[in-house]
């Protein structure tokens, strides 16, 4: 395994990440951002979905509905078959914010894309492909994929 060598060589990538996310989203923690992301995968998903998609309890992701609806990122509608259900929906500041986040983490991957030759931006795109699909077979759920 080469774990510890992709470890080191990611951090340019992970770093991407997170400075996108600071500036978009500096007061949101990345699990409000992950909620998001989940809401966004599944719209019209239940709190009990929410808790399943993030690994926590139903009081927690209760917890941090609570707080995505009262800054505006998310609307709770009642569910269709049953009323006492709420289904959870982006709003169109939490889309712009997503947007926003993506636009910024795509502007600093194609800088770094840009001084790389073809052949390496192939092989990263296939490794990551591949990367991703073991990971997402792993976990059996959607939980591994990003804004």
């Amino acid at each position: 395994m080469h774990a510890a060598a992709i470890d080191d060589a990611a951090k340019a990538l992970l770093l991407a990440w997170d400075v996108a996310r600071e500036q978009v989203t500096p007061r949101m923690s990345s699990v409000q951002l992950n909620a998001l992301l989940a809401v966004e995968r599944s719209e019209g998903l239940n709190l009990g979905g929410l808790a399943a998609e993030l690994g926590m309890l139903l009081s927690s992701a209760s917890r941090l509905c609570d707080r995505l609806v009262a800054s505006g990122m998310v609307e709770r509608v009642p569910g269709r078959a049953d009323r006492r259900e709420i289904a959870l929906y982006l709003t169109p500041a939490s889309r712009t914010l997503l947007a926003e986040l993506r636009r910024i983490r795509r502007r600093a991957l194609t800088g770094v894309l840009e001084k790389m030759s073809s052949g390496g931006r192939a092989a990263l795109l296939r490794g990551l492909t591949e990367f991703a699909a073991a990971a997402e077979e792993g976990n059996g759920s959607a939980s591994a994929q990003t804004a």
